[in-house]
């Protein structure tokens, strides 16, 4: 099967360059292309896109007004190209499939098209999962594989399976990776909702551990475990939250 893609970006080169991309890579083709919020909802309802690489800054309404027009369940996977680079967890917030930052190179933006085609079911298509949502079966989960941090002046791609700890400091995350410390913007929930399960647990109120990062788990009083981390953190998990211990972690 064949993706069909929508390309949603104001500045004219910012799409001629997708649509070059696109006619490179193998199993997807251009369908269309839009130049802001109102016509782009028009063309995604009548082309019925497998995918859209859309832009976030637009005059009038920008990517995630696009998609609260779109309603939900999208309509299709979403993948953001921009220049935004503090806006990656929101972008994860609305369960979109990749996000890349401008100036979007030949080798990143065919890795996320060769994610999406293993992704979405050649099967189905995006139709047949949304006739699948309305039956009741859940959506296929798309889970971080990187993270998008701040850095200094600029920003920096992370691995996820670098991540030792995230730890939630009321509407910021601290992200702990290799020793050192990233804040972005976010709510644990909607990060933890974005992490591979058999990966990441959340141990606390405040704090998501991967498991892999654990060192040593030490009996604690009142029935609750301390763990000790491989970048050396200490941290309690409480009674509450050890019901989401992963099956045969033996805690």
């Amino acid at each position: 099967m064949t993706l069909r893609a929508v390309v949603v970006d104001d500045e004219a080169p910012a799409r001629a360059k997708l649509r070059r991309y696109l006619a490179e890579c193998d199993g997807v083709r251009w369908v269309g292309e839009a130049v802001d919020g109102p016509s782009a909802v028009a063309l995604i309802h009548k082309e019925r896109p497998d995918v859209v690489f859309l832009d976030i800054s637009m005059p009038g309404m920008d990517g995630f007004g696009l998609l609260q027009a779109l309603g939900d369940p999208l309509p299709a996977e979403i993948v953001f190209v921009t220049a935004q680079d503090d806006q990656a967890v929101r972008a994860f917030e609305v369960h979109a499939f990749d996000y890349l930052l401008k100036p979007v190179g030949p080798e990143r933006f065919a890795r996320a098209v060769q994610r999406l085609r293993a992704t979405v079911s050649p099967a189905l298509g995006i139709a047949g999962r949304v006739e699948g949502l309305i039956d009741g079966a859940p959506p296929p989960a798309h889970y971080l594989e990187r993270v998008l941090l701040p850095a200094g002046e600029g920003a920096e791609l992370v691995r996820v399976e670098r991540i030792d700890r995230i730890e939630a400091d009321r509407n910021y995350l601290d992200v702990h990776v290799d020793g050192q410390s990233y804040r972005l913007r976010g709510t644990l929930d909607a990060m933890l909702g974005r992490l591979h399960p058999a990966h990441f647990v959340r141990v606390n109120r405040s704090t998501i551990v991967r498991l892999d990062a654990i060192r040593q788990i030490q009996p604690w009083p009142d029935g609750e475990r301390r763990l000790l981390l491989v970048d050396g953190a200490r941290v309690t998990w409480t009674k509450r939250y050890l019901a989401n211990v992963p099956e045969g972690l033996g805690v």
